[in-house]
């Protein structure tokens, strides 16, 4: 018998697995110490230097790789109102954080976490979740970024339905009071308990009052109905026995005389199905694709390269799947450092980090000879967002500080949250201060709109026809 030598030695890790663990106190207190490096007051409000850029130059470049025929209803549509136009340009936005000061606290950014950009979702295991729910613009970078974002997108909106601004401020103050009471709870439980933790569609509404909880449980249902099956209803017809999607220029249109992208098609979805993990490529082998066409969404997506794809399976049922360009973030151009990823792979990655449940079949892939990238995920699946519009000053302050708790639970997942606890600390001076910024800010996002509105009456840009 041979005597082997069995090794009881330890493993060896990487530093960043095996070193020591600061103690949550030690990492309070240095989030503490931060405040000596960007004051929680150096955050109120906003003056742009002498030498910030042309906001409607800004657009114009961003822009050009664009498609042409698009970019007069992006314009069209950014042109609805200071809000609209406050949506479609995060680009802006991030180059005016760029010169705001920060904790050096960084997490997993949104990019866009404005108002509209949180909502209901099913989970994979058909829970309706509230969350954010859309990282175009996802990128690593300060937490303030995002808390701005949201918080400036909550004054505006105020503004837009009437409210004074004590209203505005009242509300803005319970989007962020919302975020800075929520980190300091996430801050309290393990990293996995963070990891696990969601927003029950169903506890957003209960703080509703009860007048505006009816409202909002009609959005609820109506996203409820928003599945494969409504989408095939509302996008396709039968025609000769073969379902195909409907034309509606210039929303939706055709693409099969789009010979370059029939042929590149087949490698497209090859390589989107090698991203997706065994089990999800098993469940998506399924089907076969039976039609596709280029649907325009969004504000600041609108010129985008996007597709819906529709697909049948074996039993009957559909799978519509929508391709969407994926380009450099907002945080990326506006200076952020970060690894270079595939730009469609940076949502993905993005989306995962920080959403509590994500698309099954989210993945991504390369138009070979254009080189563009693209994220390809479910049309519709329960899909829903407010209509923020319509909301009284209550209303708007549940919904704010709903946003303000699942941009919490994200930023938790993904950096230390005790640091940023320990930053923001148990008074409302963080509060007060974003709340003097967005105001501000709303001021800007006003001149920002009315230059935009100049160059469209001079005609230097062009607008899509009304309607």
């Amino acid at each position: 018998m041979t005597d082997k030598t069995v090794d009881t030695s330890t493993p060896t890790l990487p530093a960043a697995l095996s070193g020591p663990v600061p103690t949550r106190a030690e990492r309070l207190g240095e989030g503490k110490r931060l405040r000596k490096v960007a004051p929680r007051q150096s955050h109120a409000g906003w003056e742009p230097g002498t030498d910030r850029f042309d906001p409607v130059e800004v657009l114009v470049e961003s822009n050009r790789l664009r498609i042409p025929d698009l970019v007069p209803l992006r314009h069209r549509r950014m042109l609805e109102s200071p809000f609209a136009f406050l949506r479609g340009s995060a680009l802006v936005m991030a180059h005016d954080l760029a010169t705001t000061p920060t904790a050096g606290l960084a997490v997993q950014l949104c990019g866009d976490a404005h108002l509209v950009n949180f909502g209901v979702f099913a989970s994979p295991e058909r829970t309706l979740v509230f969350d954010l729910n859309d990282f175009d613009e996802t990128w690593p970078g300060p937490f303030e970024w995002d808390v701005k974002r949201l918080a400036a997108s909550a004054f505006v909106a105020c503004q837009e339905n009437g409210f004074d601004d004590a209203e505005a401020r009242v509300v803005t103050m319970a989007a962020v009071g919302s975020y800075r009471t929520w980190m300091q709870r996430y801050s309290e439980m393990t990293h996995l308990e963070v990891w696990y933790a969601m927003l029950d569609a169903g506890t957003v509404l209960d703080l509703f009052s009860p007048s505006d909880r009816r409202v909002t449980q009609r959005r609820i249902d109506k996203a409820l109905t928003r599945n494969h099956e409504a989408a095939v209803t509302k996008f396709t017809k039968l025609i000769d026995g073969r379902r195909s999607i409907v034309p509606d220029p210039p929303l939706v249109t055709r693409v099969d005389e789009d010979r370059d992208l029939a042929e590149e098609l087949p490698d497209m979805i090859e390589g989107y199905r090698e991203t997706l993990a065994p089990d999800r490529r098993a469940l998506f082998d399924r089907y076969r694709l039976v039609d596709m066409a280029r649907k325009v969404v969004g504000v600041g997506s609108v010129g985008t390269r996007c597709y819906i794809l529709l697909f049948q399976g074996p039993n009957g049922g559909p799978l519509f799947l929508q391709a969407k360009e994926a380009s450099m973030s907002s945080g990326e151009l506006a200076g952020l450092p970060g690894e270079p990823l595939h730009c469609g792979e940076r949502v993905v990655v993005g989306q995962r980090l920080l959403q509590s449940a994500s698309d099954v079949l989210l993945g991504w892939t390369t138009n070979e000879p254009s080189g563009r990238h693209y994220y390809i995920r479910q049309l519709w699946d329960a899909k829903g967002s407010a209509d923020v519009a319509g909301m009284t000053p209550a209303a708007m302050r549940t919904y704010a500080s709903s946003c303000g708790w699942a941009l919490a639970r994200a930023h938790a997942r993904t950096a230390d949250s005790v640091m940023i606890a320990g930053y923001l600390g148990g008074s409302p001076r963080f509060d007060e201060a974003i709340t003097d910024f967005a105001e501000a800010y709303s001021r800007q996002t006003a001149r920002d709109y009315a230059a935009l509105l100049r160059a469209a009456e001079q005609g230097q840009i062009p607008i899509a026809p009304a309607g």
